[in-house]
């Protein structure tokens, strides 16, 4: 466990909470996470999952690139390999880094992700996540996508545009890991 990245976990959420207002109770009740659990990621006690952080930034009405992003840091237009931050699922082993330059205020955002040979990841609706779409695009191995009506399966230099908000569903079919790029956009 990456003891420094649950601590910016853990005061991001707390930050967040704060912000809307909520109690432990109400954003367990608005995001079917226990208290308890919402407690010890706060506490930095417990590394959450995908799937948990995705419920939670939902119930903030916030999405993983913006729970990510450091408020504190400084702009910077340059985002150095060695400087960006990664995160680890501790559940399916999916690994996250946030390549966008800090403090830009650009409408866009790039991440990495690195997902595990027959990994799966439900998200469910993220309120308050209207009006921020996704580019999925692989750089290698396979990636199957479900949402709404729509089932892709993406290959090497495939990319699919999809809502943030909508549930969604991420899933490795393959044997070898799968590489790809979310290119989130807010909508002006």
């Amino acid at each position: 466990m990456d003891s420094t990245f649950d601590r910016t976990i853990a005061l991001n959420l707390k930050r967040l909470r704060a912000e809307k207002g909520l109690t432990l109770d109400r954003l367990a009740e608005y995001s079917d996470v226990s208290r308890a659990m919402i407690s010890r990621i706060e506490r930095a006690e417990a590394s959450p999952s995908a799937l948990v952080l995705a419920k939670l930034c939902a119930a903030l009405g916030t999405s993983l690139s913006a729970f990510f992003a450091d408020a504190d840091r400084p702009f910077d237009p340059l985002s150095r390999r060695a400087d960006q931050p990664v995160w680890r699922d501790p559940e399916t082993g999916y690994s996250r880094r946030s390549i966008s330059p800090a403090g830009t205020g650009s409408s866009v955002d790039i991440v990495l992700i690195r997902f595990p040979a027959g990994g799966r990841i439900a998200y469910p609706p993220k309120h308050g996540a209207e009006g921020l779409n996704q580019h999925i695009w692989v750089l290698s191995g396979v990636l199957d996508v479900a949402f709404g009506e729509e089932n892709c399966q993406l290959s090497k230099g495939d990319c699919l545009f999809m809502p943030v908000a909508e549930p969604h569903v991420f899933s490795n079919p393959g044997q070898v890991d799968v590489t790809y790029s979310v290119i989130i956009e807010r909508a002006p």
